[in-house]
């Protein structure tokens, strides 16, 4: 698992290639807000399968495995499952570096239980 904490008006799609850099997949499932043919081809090019609905103003709608998709579940729950905590919620560490600790903290708390 990795985090890059960014400013909240910094969009995700700014750090996917980033977080993707080194690790090897079979298949990458993200949401609507990651559709930008950039990041799609530098998935393909890593060999991995890009699992994103395309946008409703796409000029050209993609295909995409709809039964994977389905699994991206699991990271919508992880995300509610972390905003249980408050302290991470609600953002009270001032700094990055506290905020990232707790944020690891809590990560293992919830592998372990």
């Amino acid at each position: 698992m990795r985090w890059l904490l960014t400013g909240g008006e910094v969009a995700d799609i700014t750090q996917a290639k980033s977080l993707l850099e080194g690790l090897k997949a079979d298949a990458v499932l993200a949401d609507k807000g990651y559709d930008a043919d950039a990041l799609i081809d530098s998935i393909q090019v890593a060999g991995a399968t890009a699992v994103i609905p395309p946008r409703r103003n796409r000029v050209v709608q993609r295909s995409y495995d709809r039964h994977l998709y389905k699994e991206r579940n699991l990271v919508e729950r992880f995300f509610n499952r972390i905003k249980q905590f408050r302290r991470i919620a609600t953002r009270y560490e001032k700094l990055a570096r506290n905020y990232l600790s707790f944020l690891n903290l809590v990560c293992i708390y919830i592998w372990i239980t």
